[in-house]
């Protein structure tokens, strides 16, 4: 099992919108992350920042694939033609990186 944590911005226009869409998430994208091995999946909200972090555990052996797999849903881009306007890639974002990874420092099992 792998820990993995990401981080974005949340535009603040799109907050409660954001917040709506995950407090209602669809069946068909909690059935997708639980496929592509991602368990104990948890977004924060960090304002007035407006900083979104998302940590979860990878249970599977090749997180690309997964990843993959989960972007090649249909139901997947659907959910990300929602959530992808309300975000922004922080400054530090290279080329081509939505949400950026973070480096676990420190774990208390």
């Amino acid at each position: 099992m792998e820990r993995k944590a990401w981080m974005i911005r949340l535009n603040a226009e799109k907050i409660d919108a954001y917040k709506q869409l995950h407090a209602k998430a669809w069946p068909s994208i909690l059935e997708q992350i639980t496929a592509c091995n991602i368990r104990n999946y948890s977004i924060f909200l960090r304002e007035p920042e407006n900083l979104l972090v998302g940590i979860y555990e990878y249970h599977g052996t090749d997180l690309d694939t997964d990843m993959t797999r989960m972007g090649e849903d249909p139901d997947t881009r659907r959910w990300w033609a929602l959530t992808d306007p309300c975000q922004t890639p922080l400054d530090s974002a290279q080329a081509g990186e939505w949400w950026v990874p973070m480096e676990e420092v420190f774990h208390l099992d």
